[in-house]
Formats: structure tokens, C-alpha cells, sequence
């Protein structure tokens, strides 16, 4: 049975411990994916979200260009930390959807409304956030663990040249996923009274 859209948001959590498995068949990943790019929100209608999803091989290439990337950054020491971290909580998983904000569709905008020219960036990473959120929710409600992971812009240059990418494509995160070997972490809340403030 499909939760509701309350229970869905609520059973979202950050999944470190994932497997190659899949409970759904990449088509309704891929159907997940293109009602989120199709029905989320943007500033002005802007639609300036860019998606590549990556399975299989592609996966795993992905998660090699951040080691490899990394390992030219870091102490050896530091690096083999690092590399079981990459291989054990996201190269591991079935696949990765990176998301990408077009950077030209942003700056159309700011010559059409020079008024709000400054805003747009900003205007943009909340519609990223938004397909962020709605992704990882739905991918979870299909019975997938998923986490959000943010390697760029240190890979940015790489991803978009092994995968012939336009340069406007700005990498904005990276969402690793697969089934879930292991439950996810206790989270603690703030009192939602500090946090909402409620007027009548």
C-alpha cells in the first residue's frame, strides 16, 4: 500500500547503507524522475532543473571520478577513510540521480526582469531543492534508501565532459540510491515551538 504524501515525507531519511538491489524496475525510477521534472514548481515557470540519472556501469563510473578526484586532494591516510565511506554508502547502491541547475535558463530570466536579476540564483537553488526533495521522497515510497551528497564543484568539470554535458548545466548534488541494507540513524527534532510561530 502507497503511503500518503504526510507519511511519505515522514518516512524520508538519509540511508548510508544501501545495496545493487532494486525492489522496482528502473522504469518506475525513471517515471518518478519525469513526474518530478514535469509537476515541481519553479520561479517564473523557469523549469531550469536538468537531471542525468545514472545505472549500473554509469553508476559506478560516477563514484570512481570522485575518488579519483579526492585522491589527488587528500593525504593517502585521509583517503582510505574516504574511499570506504564512497564505496560502502554510495558507490554500493543501484544508482545515482545528479541533479543540475541550466544556467542559461537562469540568466534569460534575469535579462527579461532585471529588477529581480539577483534573485534568480537564489530562485534557482530553491527549485533544485524542491526536485531534490520530491525525488528523494518518491524514491523512498518505492521502497529505495537514498541520501543527499554534495562532491561538486570539485567534479563538476569531469562529470560534464564523461558525459558530454552542456557547460551551462551547474552540478548542484548528488543522490545516491539503493535498497537498503540497514535502517537509518536515530534523528532528533527541535521543539517545533520554536520554530513555528503561529498568530490568530
Amino acid at each position: 500500500m502507497r503511503r500518503t504524501f504526510e507519511e511519505a515525507m515522514e518516512h524520508r531519511r538519509s540511508y548510508y547503507s544501501i545495496g545493487s538491489d532494486s525492489p522496482v524496475l528502473d522504469e518506475e525510477v525513471v517515471h518518478v524522475i519525469r513526474q518530478a521534472v514535469k509537476n515541481v514548481p519553479s520561479a517564473f515557470n523557469s523549469q531550469s532543473t536538468r537531471i542525468v540519472l545514472l545505472l549500473g556501469d554509469e553508476h559506478k563510473k560516477l563514484w570512481n571520478i570522485v575518488k579519483e578526484t579526492l585522491k589527488k586532494m587528500i593525504s593517502a591516510e585521509a583517503f582510505v577513510q574516504t574511499e570506504a565511506k564512497i564505496d560502502g554508502c554510495f558507490a554500493s547502491g543501484h544508482g545515482t540521480v545528479l541533479f543540475f541547475e541550466d544556467t542559461s535558463a537562469v540568466k534569460k530570466l534575469q535579462e527579461a526582469f532585471p529588477a529581480y536579476q539577483d534573485r534568480f540564483p537564489t530562485w534557482s537553488q530553491h527549485t533544485s531543492a524542491m526536485h531534490q526533495f520530491a525525488i528523494w521522497t518518491m524514491l523512498e515510497d518505492l521502497g529505495l534508501g537514498a541520501s543527499l551528497q554534495h562532491y561538486n564543484p570539485l567534479i563538476d568539470d569531469e562529470v560534464r565532459h564523461t558525459w558530454k554535458l552542456p557547460k551551462e548545466w551547474e552540478l548542484i548534488a548528488e543522490m545516491p540510491f539503493g535498497m537498503p541494507t540497514a535502517e537509518p540513524g536515530g534523528k532528533e527534532f527541535l521543539d517545533l515551538s520554536e520554530r513555528i510561530k503561529i498568530f490568530r
